[in-house]
Formats: structure tokens, C-alpha cells, sequence
């Protein structure tokens, strides 16, 4: 008999359970119901607000399509190499500086310290050559930047 008082009780547990369940999914559908009831009105909003959205990513596309055309002109590929370039002073001081895009094109600065003055040069690169003869710190500058990119 026990058993029988038992069986019913889990079979209505779990019939009541059913129940709380479906009774959150109706839940769920009624609030999900504007406060006006006006549920054509709410779609109408929802569809102007889609065709916006869509104008709008439309929009999108040609500007798009700008910074992608420029983005292998743009720098990329970054290389330092430092050294000393005098014997007068110590500490690795001097700086050859490559700065390219994806097609190894870009320019190497190069900053040579000593104690009592400071040169700049800057040295045009186009396709991973340098426009003028570039000295060993500035050709691994180079090296240095396109190795990063690959």
C-alpha cells in the first residue's frame, strides 16, 4: 500500500513540476507582449528599425572597402636594432629604426649618438631595399621588421 501512496505522490510531483514549467513559458510569452497589447504596432517598429539597420551596414560598405584598399599601405612591420656608433661613447645608444608596410615599403631611421652631437638620416625603402646604400645596422633594421611579419 506504501508503495502505491508513494508511486501517486512522485507522479503528481511531477505533474506539478510540468505545470511550473508551462506556467514560466506563458509567463515569458506575456511579458513579452507590449504594455498596450498592440503586438502588429511593435513589429512595425522592429521591421522600420531592421530596414535602418540594414541602410545603415549598407552605408558601411564603401568606406569598407576604403580602409581595406589602404591597408597594405599602411605601416605594419616594425624593426630596431641598436647600437654603438661612435667608440666615444658606450651603451648601445644609437638606433636604426625600420618602419614598413606588408610590400616592404616604408623608410629606416637611423640615429646615430655620440657625446657631443646627435645625427638623424632617413633612408627610403621600396620592396625591402633601400633607395640608398644602407649601412649593416639599417639592412638588419629591415631584416628584422619583415621577419615579424611572417
Amino acid at each position: 500500500m506504501i508503495w502505491v501512496i508513494l508511486a501517486i505522490s512522485v507522479v503528481t510531483l511531477l505533474i506539478a513540476l510540468w505545470l511550473v514549467v508551462q506556467m514560466n513559458r506563458v509567463k515569458a510569452t506575456i511579458s513579452a507582449t507590449p504594455a498596450d497589447g498592440n503586438v502588429f504596432a511593435m513589429l512595425r517598429k522592429v521591421d522600420n528599425e531592421l530596414g535602418h539597420l540594414a541602410q545603415d551596414i549598407g552605408n558601411m560598405d564603401p568606406r569598407l572597402a576604403s580602409v581595406e584598399a589602404r591597408i597594405p599601405l599602411a605601416i605594419s612591420y616594425t624593426g630596431i636594432v641598436t647600437y654603438d656608433a661612435f667608440d666615444n661613447i658606450a651603451g648601445n645608444q644609437s638606433r636604426s629604426i625600420a618602419l614598413l608596410n606588408s610590400q616592404g615599403d616604408g623608410l629606416v631611421i637611423s640615429l646615430l649618438v655620440g657625446r657631443n652631437e646627435t645625427l638623424f638620416f632617413t633612408k627610403q625603402v621600396r620592396g625591402h631595399v633601400g633607395m640608398e646604400e644602407l649601412s649593416p645596422e639599417e639592412a638588419e633594421a629591415i631584416a628584422q621588421a619583415m621577419a615579424r611579419g611572417r
